[in-house]
């Protein structure tokens, strides 16, 4: 598999990451197992995890991979942390809170350091300076290599890394997880720009659409599907509308015509779209991440990625770069 500098940093990743938001809930031990040794004979390396997935089940989950399965040298293992179950509250990227979340997510995967460490989200109620410090701790104490953040819009972004830039005692971002695919392209308006103009890499999240551009929904929600899952069916629905489907439509059409599948051709889409270091894929199984990894043999011709964007295209509006609405 292609490796990719991560931003303008000397961190190595797979251009496809293993996401393991199901680990420790939807998905066990076992077959957990057979997802990143599939992965890593692959040629991949990065793993996406989170101390909120399964509520730490998902890192602990790791650690007994990586003793039994997968040395961790083989592998670049990122966590994230600031996501908290409290209502009045939903993140909490205080440095308190964040340096003792890593102590916890340390223990969890049994190592000493993470390789990249994310702030999973922005926190208005945490002066930035103040989640940035904790970030800049992080590494200069060892327990991480590399640090990023997550889902920050495009002024929160350009605003850390230009602080994170103010100082060379300062760590910058090196990495910028959002949500990224043919169904959702909002990232283009701000988020990418200010990722392109900083140096940083973007790890695309969701690159399917939430499973949505596999095809699986055209016709129904599959009983087996996160759709029909108690805890992620809200996380799909958003996408099952008539715009969606007609995008679905798109990439069917162009996998066929690829003798693909419309799961290689979007995921290729976003994998090879610019700014983009690595796109996460999250399987419940070994067969759909396989699957997955079957994308490796294909390239969009350029034709087809034209239409593709066409169909996708986000509306822009006042004052975006070459806006064509008010």
């Amino acid at each position: 598999m292609e490796m990719r500098h991560l931003g303008r940093t000397g961190l190595r990743v797979s251009r496809l990451g293993l996401g393991t938001m199901t680990w420790g809930r939807d998905t066990d031990e076992h077959e957990a197992g057979e997802q990143l040794k599939e992965f890593v004979d692959a040629g991949g390396n990065l793993v996406d995890t989170a101390d909120v997935y399964a509520d730490g089940g998902a890192e602990y989950l790791l650690s007994r991979l990586t003793d039994s399965l997968i040395p961790r040298s083989e592998l670049v293992i990122a966590t994230k942390a600031g996501s908290v179950p409290d209502s009045d509250r939903r993140f909490d990227a205080s440095r308190g809170h964040l340096l003792t979340a890593l102590d916890a997510s340390l223990r969890r995967l049994g190592t000493d350091y993470v390789d990249l460490w994310q702030v999973h989200a922005f926190d208005p109620g945490t002066p930035t300076e103040e989640t940035l410090r904790a970030l800049d701790l992080a590494v200069s104490s060892g327990r991480a290599r590399y640090v990023g953040v997550c889902d920050f819009s495009g002024w929160q972004l350009a605003k850390a890394a230009t602080w994170q830039h103010a100082d060379p005692a300062r760590t910058p971002l090196a990495g910028s997880q959002t949500e990224y695919s043919l169904l959702q392209r909002g990232i283009e308006r701000e988020v990418l720009p200010a990722a392109l103009d900083a140096g940083i890499g973007l790890l695309a999240s969701s690159p399917l659409g939430r499973g949505v551009l596999t095809g699986k929904y055209r016709h129904a929600v599959p009983q087996d599907s996160r759709g029909a899952s108690p805890y992620l069916s809200g996380f799909v629905q958003p996408y099952l509308g008539e715009r969606s489907r007609r995008i679905v439509d798109a990439v069917a059409t162009a996998a066929d015509g690829l003798a693909s599948s419309p799961l290689a051709v979007a995921l290729a889409w976003v994998r090879d779209r610019p700014g983009v270091a690595s796109a996460l894929v999250g399987a419940r199984t070994a067969a759909q991440l396989q699957s997955a990894l079957s994308v490796e043999a294909l390239t969009l011709p350029g034709e087809i990625r034209g239409a593709l964007d066409d169909i996708s295209a986000p509306v822009h509006r006042y004052p975006d770069h070459e806006w064509n609405e008010l």
